[in-house]
């Protein structure tokens, strides 16, 4: 799976379409499973169970859609080149490699290539993006403390 692939940008009629049925589906996003009934132009119906994760991802992802926003899926067991993880975390490449070879992101090498899983980018990004906000707290916290206008 690769994150290159050619990206297809709703047209205005699928983003319209999208934002309707996100608005029906949320009705259901509380739901265990959805019971559906499709029906075919040859009059035949095919009952379909959706289970509540692919309840909300679907509901996630039409939201998007609504907003003319491309969707990517990737089962988080993927392996990533080096180049896909960098757009993932929007540094760049080399940045990336130091990060790897610091330890800071777990990685497997394939001959001279590295590889690196999903599920260990996703981490990585959530513990940064929480010292992320520690950080913006403690500094508004310590704004507060000098009354530097933030109250």
């Amino acid at each position: 799976m690769t994150l290159s692939n050619v990206v297809h940008l709703p047209t205005a009629q699928e983003a319209e379409e999208a934002k309707i049925t996100s608005r029906a589906l949320s009705k259901y996003a509380h739901n265990e499973r959805l019971h559906l009934k499709i029906a075919s132009n040859n009059n035949e119906s095919e009952d379909l169970i959706l289970p509540g994760y692919a309840i909300n991802l679907l509901l996630a992802m039409l939201t998007e859609m609504s907003k003319g926003n491309a969707i990517t899926v990737m089962p988080i067991h993927a392996e990533l080149s080096t180049q896909e993880t960098a757009e993932l975390l929007n540094v760049s490449r080399p940045h990336l490699v130091d990060l790897l070879e610091q330890g800071k992101i777990p990685f497997r090498k394939v001959g001279t290539h590295r590889r690196v899983l999903a599920n260990d980018v996703f981490d990585y990004k959530q513990r940064i993006d929480e010292a992320r906000f520690k950080a913006l707290d403690d500094l508004a916290a310590q704004a507060q403390e000098l009354g530097m206008g933030y109250e």
